[in-house]
């Protein structure tokens, strides 16, 4: 007896198939991600009238040292001032982060059954659709008295992360067994002591995850210090590029050249710790 197979049936792919379908997902990555790379890069080799064309095309005289080396001595040298900053803001904001959340992330799961923990995770739900405002901000900077300063574009940045490092370290907090804390409290152990010796070292993962994703994120953020951050001495790295667009012209082959300075070290560490961001994520999702 025949087996009736239905004329509609969908074909499975072949092996063939399968290789054409992998080129055309490569090929499509490629066009999205690459060629916009190729386009800073290529116009930052270029002159600035063959620059503001805005074109693909391979100069036929590369100015290279030339508007690399005006990049980094710019405005007395702000790129380098600019870097620093950054990378205190950064690194500030990534200490700060890790510390407040993964405390918040352990008392939210721990406690998780109170009427005020619901509270609170609504409130830190909250966070990541509410979008901040500028001028209460501002206010708020002015009157605790660290607006235009480090510190205070640091308290910006980790109002901003809370919600998402909070959220992760809780998802995490399962993979940690609560006899372990247990033992620890019947052997004389602190509960300040046991957070800091005990759970805090086991949330490594995560915290690398976090620390990953929130430092690219704060290193090239241009808004915040926009409005939180004013003043010459006060310039971040990404800041560094309004110095190179002008009312009456603009210097596209230095813009596109900083640009580029600026993607290098964000780039290095994604490809450097990208193992890490994804084993992060990934525990926390499935033992969350």
């Amino acid at each position: 007896m025949k087996r009736h197979i239905p004329a509609n049936r969908p074909k499975r792919l072949g092996g063939n198939g399968i290789i054409i379908a992998d080129i055309a997902s490569l090929l499509g990555a490629v066009l999205i991600y690459a060629l916009p790379f190729y386009f800073i890069l290529v116009n930052s080799f270029k002159d600035r009238k063959n620059a503001g064309l805005m074109n693909l095309l391979w100069p036929e005289t590369l100015h290279i040292v030339e508007n690399y080396s005006e990049v980094l001595a710019a405005n007395n040298n702000a790129f380098f001032r600019g870097f620093v900053n950054s990378a205190i803001i950064t690194a500030g904001s990534i200490l700060l982060l890790a510390l407040v959340c993964s405390m918040a992330g352990y008392v939210i799961h721990r406690r998780s059954k109170g009427k005020l923990m619901v509270l609170v995770s609504f409130i830190i739900l909250a966070g990541l659709m509410v979008p901040p405002s500028i001028m209460p901000t501002i206010s708020v900077l002015k009157w605790i008295g660290v607006y235009k300063t480090l510190f205070g574009m640091i308290l910006v940045e980790v109002a901003l992360n809370i919600p998402f490092a909070t959220i992760l370290y809780r998802g995490y907090m399962v993979s940690i067994p609560k006899e372990m804390e247990e033992a620890a409290l019947v052997d004389g152990c602190g509960k300040i002591r046991l957070f800091f010796q005990v759970v805090l070292p086991l949330l490594l993962p995560v915290t690398s995850t976090i620390a990953v994703l929130t430092g690219i994120q704060v290193f090239n953020d241009f808004t915040n210090p926009l409005y939180f951050l004013p003043g010459a001495n006060n310039v971040t790295v990404q800041l560094t590029l309004y110095g190179f667009l002008g009312k009456y012209g603009s210097y596209w082959n230095m813009l596109f050249a900083d640009v580029v300075l600026i993607t290098i070290p964000p780039l290095i560490l994604f490809i450097v710790l990208n193992k890490k961001i994804v084993s992060g994520l990934t525990a926390g999702a499935i033992k969350g």
